[in-house]
């Protein structure tokens, strides 16, 4: 079957989940600075979640120029993405509200390792779907951020438990690694 209603529906859920993000920054009780600096850990946590969410959404976007055909694995693969995708407004909401405690700390690192296997998940069941020379098998190769940013995510849920404060720095840099769409897939993707 096709890509194109795989790549319609993802994009339709990471927009409502990056929308749920937003609707959960609530208006600043008040017209001073103080009311507004009162928000700045919510801010923060939305938007490094909104640059995670950016993130997969360009590189999902980037592996689907370069695949043909999916089938029912890789639906549910997508679907699987999709779904801890899903909770990171939820836990966003928690550790802006609760900024350096140590368990929406671990649990926000949660809900971005899930999603990290997830995607993996996704490459290796398209992979599956894929012939041994497609351009998605010669962009995939071997993936180091991949490969470390689970464990970095791992260090840092444990790290939360200690100090918090690395925790977050942890996530951002792993953000920073991945800001810039997978290069292995661009250049494979055909020239238009």
């Amino acid at each position: 079957m096709g890509k194109e209603r795989l790549a319609a529906f993802s994009d339709g859920v990471i927009a409502i989940i990056i929308t749920i993000m937003v609707l959960e920054l609530k208006i600043p009780h008040g017209a001073g600075w103080a009311a507004l600096s009162g928000m700045l850990p919510n801010f923060i946590s939305y938007a490094l979640s909104f640059v995670y969410l950016a993130i997969y959404w360009n590189n999902h976007h980037h592996m689907l120029q370069v695949v043909e055909r999916v089938d029912g694995l890789v639906l549910w693969a997508n679907s699987n993405l999709l779904f801890w995708l899903s909770l990171i407004p939820v836990t966003t909401a928690w550790l802006g509200e609760n900024p350096l405690a140590p368990i929406p700390t671990a649990v926000y690192g949660i809900a971005l390792l899930m999603p990290a296997i997830a995607y993996v998940l996704l490459e290796r069941a398209l992979l599956r779907k894929a012939q041994k020379n497609s351009a998605l098998a010669r962009a995939l190769g071997h993936g180091l951020k991949e490969k470390i940013s689970p464990l970095v995510y791992l260090t840092a849920i444990v790290c939360a438990f200690f100090v918090p404060w690395v925790s977050i720095a942890l996530y951002v840099t792993v953000a920073i690694a991945w800001l810039v769409p997978d290069r292995r897939i661009e250049k494979v993707m055909p020239k238009s």
